[in-house]
């Protein structure tokens, strides 16, 4: 037998085990799925979902604001670039309120909560005081700050009502006093009642139904019975139909539901079939950015209300399905967030963010689809308005807040190394307080040792 350099036979080796063959198809599509589904179970994935997602639909609203809004703003004798700078200047505004709430700890996103919703009452109060409030496209909803710019205080409404009845039923629960269909409902259904009634005021029953929906998606995560879903979904659904009875103009926009004519016997259905004439325009790549044909001047608000038109004529389906697919992995975020938390306020606030956001995108899209009535409300992240983009960048930095603050997520956040810094710098020092070069010679010579160990010298 031969023997090694000490003079000792050498350690015999354990035989490797047989590598059981793989075919084509586990190493092709089972190994991808294998690969993606532990992916997607990362803890960090829906932080990854919504900060990525939501940076991705801010963008591409970018591109698209800029490129439906130019005909418009040359109608109005402005620059082309006009509407792009406002809405870019937004963005930027939005982006430091996500930054902002996405650092905020929990308690102090609470501690808002009352601020926001005595500022939102208080704003939406004053749009009906004669010479402060503005009057735009029939609906008495904003306040004009001075010279071009406007703001509408109804949109931050919505944030306050996630916000505070977040707050509000996570304090129930702690007290155990949502098992009493009472507490359930009191004082959040007067408060949205209230808001609601603000904003009916003015005219606007697009905002007046996005709220609707975040008081159903909180009172769902609060557990509501069954029937006092169905007893508050009735009073809604009465209430609905006598604004929309009483409103010719909304009566109007029920009628031009599957409407293929323009002029659909006494309803002038032209924005909803322009919609429809732009989406079929563009195929499946589209015409190009840049090169629409119904924003000069053949679809109205092409940069607001019907910019997801505008978007399927310049970059066809392939656009609108990626439009989609990052509103679907935003809502599946959310949703991820809101169940996999312990705290109550947490689950209140995410799944009230997660039911804003995607509710709204559901009723634009569909209203461009000629699936549900226009509402006049925008596509969030996405459409042109300051007012709609602030609070829903601050909506979005909650969630990301909420994906932060996961302890299977800290702890990941907590294990990643920094790509810069004194542990990876030439000149720095490692936690052993040796320099780095010293640092990795020892740990060189440590690694020689311990395998001199292994394999039996002494």
């Amino acid at each position: 037998m031969p023997t090694s350099r000490t003079g000792r036979p050498p350690t015999p080796r354990a035989p490797k085990r047989p590598v059981a063959p793989r075919n084509a198809r586990e190493n092709g599509v089972l190994g991808l799925y294998t690969r993606v589904r532990r992916g997607w179970d990362r803890p960090l994935t829906a932080y990854y979902l919504i900060l990525g997602g939501s940076a991705l639909i801010t963008v591409l609203g970018l591109v698209m604001v800029y490129s439906a809004s130019q005909i418009t703003a040359l109608q109005m004798s402005l620059p082309g670039s006009y509407f792009f700078r406002k809405q870019l200047l937004a963005a930027g505004i939005g982006t430091v309120l996500l930054l902002a709430a996405s650092r905020m700890p929990v308690k102090l996103h609470r501690a808002l909560a009352y601020p926001i919703l005595a500022g939102a009452v208080f704003l939406m109060t004053l749009v009906q005081v004669p010479g402060i409030g503005v009057s735009v496209n029939g609906n008495q909803n904003w306040i004009a700050l001075g010279g071009s710019f406007q703001i509408q205080p109804s949109e931050f409404g919505k944030l306050a009502l996630v916000l505070w009845g977040a707050d509000l039923l996570a304090r129930k629960q702690d007290r155990r006093l949502l098992t009493q269909w009472k507490h359930m409902l009191v004082p959040l259904v007067p408060a949205a009642f209230m808001l609601l009634g603000l904003i009916m005021i003015g005219g606007d029953m697009g905002t007046a139904i996005i709220l609707t929906a975040i008081l159903f998606g909180l009172l769902w995560l609060a557990g509501a019975p069954t029937r006092l879903f169905a007893g508050v979904l009735s009073i809604a659904a009465v209430l609905g139909l006598i604004l929309i009875k009483t409103s010719p103009n909304r009566m109007a926009r029920l009628q031009c539901l599957g409407a293929t004519e323009p002029q659909s016997g006494p309803v002038d259905c032209w924005q909803a079939v322009h919609g429809i004439y732009a989406l079929a325009s563009g195929g499946i790549f589209g015409s190009g950015l840049g090169a629409s044909v119904e924003k000069w001047g053949q679809l109205p608000e092409a940069h607001t209300d019907f910019i997801f038109a505008i978007t399927g004529e310049e970059l066809g389906l392939a656009g609108t399905l990626s439009v989609l697919a990052l509103f679907a992995a935003l809502g599946y975020a959310g949703i991820r967030v809101a169940g996999r938390t312990e705290d109550p306020f947490v689950r209140f606030a995410a799944g009230g963010v997660t039911t804003w956001v995607t509710a709204q995108a559901v009723i634009n899209i569909g209203a461009v689809l000629g699936l549900l009535p226009i509402a006049g409300v925008p596509l969030p992240l996405f459409s042109y308005g300051g007012s709609a983009l602030l609070p829903t960048m601050f909506a979005i930095g909650l969630l990301i807040a909420f994906a932060r603050d996961d302890p299977a997520a800290r702890m990941a956040l907590a294990m990643r190394q920094p790509r810069f810094g004194r542990k990876r710098g030439a000149g720095g020092t490692a936690r052993s307080g040796r320099p780095a070069g010293v640092s990795r010679r020892w740990n060189t010579m440590r690694r020689r040792a311990s395998a001199a160990r292994s394999s039996g010298e002494r």
